[in-house]
C-alpha cells in the first residue's frame, strides 16, 4: 500500500513537469526591479510604487512624475505562435507619447528561429516617440517586420498600442478621455429568409471594398522613404489591380443565403458553433490576402480582424474556401474562402471592425518591408435585433481568462494532439505484444528507425514537443507559488507526453520516453547508425569507467534542481547543458558557441552511441529516480544471461546491462534490443542450444521410427507372423 501511494505520488508529480517558462500572465512588481528607469525615459532615476487601483508606476526624475510605466500583458491577453502573451514594459508621458518599451520576457522558440534576441530588443524600443494620441484617430504608423518573425512583430505592435491606449485613457493622458460605456449588445436576426443581389448587398453596406492600384501601392512604399522599396516597385501599369479586397459578415443570414447559396449556407451553419461568426474574404489582383505562409506555420499573417481591443487572427482550421458565390450578378475573384471567429473573442457582430491588411515588398533575399491599410466594416442596422441586456463576464477573473486560453489553443491544435495520439498508441502496443513484434529482427529495425525519424522530424523539428529538465525547474517555482494546472496546459503535446511519461513510469520505467519519443535522443542514435554505415570505429569505455560516468548525470540534475530553489532563471541559463534547444527547438541557427557544443555532443555520439543520454542527460536522470517504482518487469532474461553468456551485454546500445546479466533500469531505454536477441535462432546460444536439442531429439525419433519400420517389414517378420 505505501509502495502504491508512492507511485501516485510520483505519477501526480510527472504529470505536471509541462511547458517551461513560468506561469501566465505578468507581474510588473516582479519585471520592473530588472530595468532602470532611464532604458524607459532619458534624465529618469527611479521607479515610484505601483498604484493601486491600476497596475502602473511612476517613472520619476528628481522626485517628480514624468511617465508612467505598464506591463502590456496586465492589459491585453494578445498571444503568439507559442499561445502566452510577450512581455513588454513601457512608459507613457503625459502627453500620451511612449517614452520607451522594453522587451522583459517572451516564449517564442518556434518563431525566433535563428532571430537573435538583440534584434528583437531594438525593435521594441523603436516604438519610443510614438504618439498614441495619433493612434486613437486611427492613424497608421510604419510596422518594422522582422523577416522570419512577422506574427511575433505584429503581436508587439498590437500590445504596445492597444495597452497604451488603455493607459491613457484610464489616467487621462494626453486629453484622451475614458473610453464611453459600451452600448446595449446588439444581435443578429436569424429569423430573415430573404435574399439580395450583388448590386443591392454592395449599395448598403452589407459588403465592404478595400482597393489598392499599383500607382496607389508604389506611392505608399515610397512615402516610407525606403530606398531599396522605391527601387523594386510592384510591376505593371499604375491602374492595375494590385488588390480588390470584399468583406462581408456571411453568419447573418441575408448576407450569407445571397452570397453563399442556400446549400453552402446550409453547410456554414452546420460548421459554426453556438456564439461564432463567419467573415466572407474575397479578393483579386496581383497581391494575395492569403500568402502561402500559413501554409507552414497554421495562421494567416497577411490580414487580422481587429474590434475595439480585439484583434483576431486566422489559423487554416478555421478557414474554408468557397468554390463560387450563390450571388448571380457577383463579379469573379481569384481568391473566395469563409473564416470562422471564435466565440471566445467576444466578437460582436453589430459593433464595427476592420480587417486590417499587410502589404508585404522584399527589398532583399530575404529582407521584406511592410504597409497596413484598413477596411473598415458595419453591419447596416436592418440585419439585427434590439437584444436583452447580458451579463458581462468578469475580465478580472484571471482562472477564467487562463481556462478560456488553454482551451482555445487544445481545440487549435486538433489535428496535432491526434497524430501524437497514434503516435503514444502504436508505441503502448509496442511494447505490450514485444515479443511479437521483436520476432523478425529486420522488421522490427526498420520499425524503430521509422519511430525515431518521426520522433525526430516530427514531434521535434516541426511540432517543437521536446521535453526538458527546465520542466521540472517550472515545477518547483510552481509548487513554490501556489501550484494551478493552467499555466502546464498551454501546450497540449507536452502535456500529454508528461501524461505518458508518468503512466510509462509504471509500467517500463523511463525507457518509453528516453528509448523512443525523445527527439534528442533519436537524432543521437540516427547520426550513430549513419557514422557504422561509414564504419566510424565505436568506442567501448571499460565498466568500471562508464559505471562511474553514469553519476554525471544525477550530478548535473541535482546542480541544476539546487540552483532553481534559489533562482529559477539562473536555473534556465544553466540548463543549456541541455543541447535541446539549440539542435531541436532552434535547428542550430543559434549563436555559434551553443551550436559547437551541441555538435560535440553529436559528434561524441558518433563513436559512443547515445553518449549524452548515458553520462549527462540531467531529463534522463530525473526520470530515473523514480525508474525503479514500475509494477511490471517486461524484459525477458534466461537464467544463464551473464553466466555465461554475455551477448545481451555485448550488444546492448546504452551499455545498460552489467556483466552479471541485469538490467539497470535506470540506465535501460527500452529499445527491445536485447528482446530481439532473446529470440535470435543465430545469436543467441540459449536459442541455438535449444534448437539443436530439438533436432537431436528429432533426428533419434526419427532414427528409431525407421528401425521400427525396417523391423517390420523383415521377411523373417512376416514368416513369424505366420507361423504363430
Amino acid at each position: 500500500m505505501v509502495k502504491l501511494r508512492v507511485i501516485l505520488g510520483h505519477c501526480l508529480l510527472l504529470v505536471a513537469l509541462l511547458t517551461a517558462t513560468g506561469a501566465v500572465g505578468s507581474d510588473l512588481a516582479r519585471m520592473l526591479p530588472d530595468l532602470a528607469a532611464a532604458d524607459l525615459v532619458t534624465g529618469a532615476d527611479s521607479f515610484g510604487p505601483i498604484r493601486e487601483d491600476i497596475p502602473v508606476a511612476p517613472v520619476l526624475s528628481d522626485g517628480e512624475t514624468v511617465a508612467w510605466a505598464y506591463l502590456t500583458s496586465d492589459f491585453v491577453g494578445t498571444t503568439g505562435y507559442s499561445g502566452k502573451p510577450i512581455h513588454v514594459i513601457a512608459a507613457i508621458s503625459p502627453e500620451a507619447v511612449i517614452t520607451g518599451a522594453q522587451l522583459v520576457e517572451h516564449s517564442e522558440p518556434i518563431v525566433l528561429i535563428g532571430i537573435p534576441d538583440r534584434k528583437m530588443r531594438e525593435l521594441t524600443a523603436s516604438y519610443a516617440g510614438l504618439d498614441l494620441r495619433a493612434a486613437a484617430d486611427g492613424e497608421a504608423h510604419d510596422l518594422d517586420i522582422i523577416s522570419g518573425a512577422t506574427v511575433t512583430v505584429m503581436v508587439i505592435d498590437d500590445s504596445i498600442l492597444r495597452a497604451g491606449l488603455k493607459v491613457a485613457r484610464a489616467l487621462g493622458l494626453g486629453g484622451l478621455a475614458p473610453e464611453a460605456p459600451a452600448p446595449a449588445p446588439r444581435a443578429l436576426d436569424m429569423t430573415q429568409a430573404t435574399t439580395s443581389d450583388w448590386a443591392t448587398l454592395s449599395g448598403d453596406g452589407s459588403i465592404r471594398r478595400l482597393t489598392l492600384d499599383v500607382g496607389q501601392i508604389n506611392a505608399a512604399f515610397a512615402a516610407t522613404g525606403d530606398a531599396r522599396a522605391i527601387a523594386r516597385p510592384e510591376p505593371g501599369a499604375d491602374e492595375e489591380t494590385y488588390i480588390d479586397l470584399q468583406a462581408a459578415l456571411v453568419s447573418a443570414p441575408v448576407i450569407g443565403r445571397s452570397l453563399l447559396g442556400e446549400r453552402d449556407y446550409a453547410n456554414l451553419t452546420e460548421w459554426l458553433e453556438p456564439g461564432e461568426h463567419a467573415l466572407l474574404l474575397l479578393g483579386r489582383g496581383s497581391y494575395s490576402f492569403k500568402g502561402s505562409g500559413y501554409v507552414r506555420g497554421g495562421i494567416f499573417d497577411r490580414f487580422q480582424l481587429i474590434q475595439n481591443d480585439v484583434s483576431i487572427r486566422f489559423f487554416d482550421k478555421q478557414h474554408q474556401r468557397v468554390v463560387r458565390l450563390g450571388a448571380e450578378d457577383a463579379p469573379s475573384f481569384s481568391e473566395l474562402d469563409v473564416f470562422k471567429i471564435p466565440a471566445d473573442v467576444d466578437f460582436d457582430p453589430a459593433a464595427p471592425f476592420q480587417v486590417q491588411l499587410l502589404a508585404q515588398r522584399a527589398v532583399g533575399a530575404v529582407d521584406k518591408i511592410f504597409l497596413t491599410f484598413d477596411l473598415g466594416y458595419q453591419l447596416p442596422e436592418k440585419y439585427l435585433l434590439q437584444a436583452a441586456p447580458v451579463a458581462v463576464p468578469d475580465t478580472s477573473d484571471e482562472a477564467a481568462a487562463k481556462a478560456a486560453l488553454w482551451q482555445r489553443i487544445w481545440r487549435d491544435k486538433t489535428v496535432e494532439i491526434a497524430g501524437l495520439a497514434v503516435l503514444l498508441g502504436g508505441l503502448t502496443l509496442a511494447f505490450f505484444f514485444q515479443m511479437q513484434i521483436t520476432r523478425n529482427e529486420r522488421a522490427f529495425f526498420w520499425f524503430r528507425m521509422g519511430f525515431l525519424s518521426i520522433s525526430l522530424v516530427w514531434l521535434g523539428w516541426i511540432m517543437n514537443a521536446q521535453l526538458s529538465v527546465v520542466n521540472l525547474i517550472a515545477l518547483a517555482g510552481a509548487v513554490r507559488t501556489g501550484f494551478t494546472w493552467d499555466a502546464f496546459l498551454l501546450d497540449p503535446l507536452v502535456f500529454i507526453q508528461w501524461f505518458a511519461v508518468a503512466a510509462a513510469l509504471i509500467f517500463w520505467g523511463r525507457g518509453a520516453y528516453c528509448g523512443w519519443l525523445c527527439p534528442f535522443g533519436a537524432l543521437q542514435e540516427l547520426t550513430n547508425r549513419l557514422a557504422r554505415l561509414a564504419r566510424v570505429p565505436q568506442v567501448t569505455l571499460p565498466w568500471g569507467l562508464h559505471e562511474r560516468l553514469w553519476a554525471l548525470k544525477y550530478l548535473i540534475f541535482l546542480g541544476l534542481f539546487g540552483l532553481s530553489l534559489a533562482s529559477i532563471p539562473e536555473a534556465e541559463k544553466w540548463a543549456e547543458v541541455e543541447p535541446f534547444k539549440t539542435a531541436i527547438i532552434l535547428k542550430f541557427i543559434r549563436d555559434w558557441p551553443f551550436v559547437v557544443f551541441a555538435l560535440a555532443i553529436l559528434g561524441a555520439g558518433l563513436f559512443i552511441e547515445r553518449f549524452y543520454c548515458r553520462y549527462m542527460c540531467p531529463l534522463g536522470a530525473a526520470l530515473a529516480i523514480p525508474a525503479r517504482i514500475r509494477m511490471f518487469d517486461w524484459l525477458k532474461r534466461y537464467k544463464s544471461c551473464g553466466n555465461p553468456c554475455q551477448t545481451c551485454a555485448h550488444e546492448c546500445p546504452v551499455d545498460a546491462i552489467h556483466p552479471t546479466g541485469e538490467i539497470n533500469p535506470n540506465e535501460c531505454i527500452t529499445c527491445l534490443h536485447c528482446q530481439v536477441l532473446y529470440q535470435s535462432e543465430d545469436r543467441c546460444p540459449v536459442v541455438i542450444q535449444q534448437l539443436k536439442r530439438r533436432a537431436r531429439d528429432a533426428a533419434s525419433a526419427a532414427t528409431n521410427q525407421e528401425a521400427i519400420d525396417r523391423l517390420l517389414n523383415h521377411p523373417n517378420s512376416t514368416k513369424e507372423k505366420t507361423h504363430v
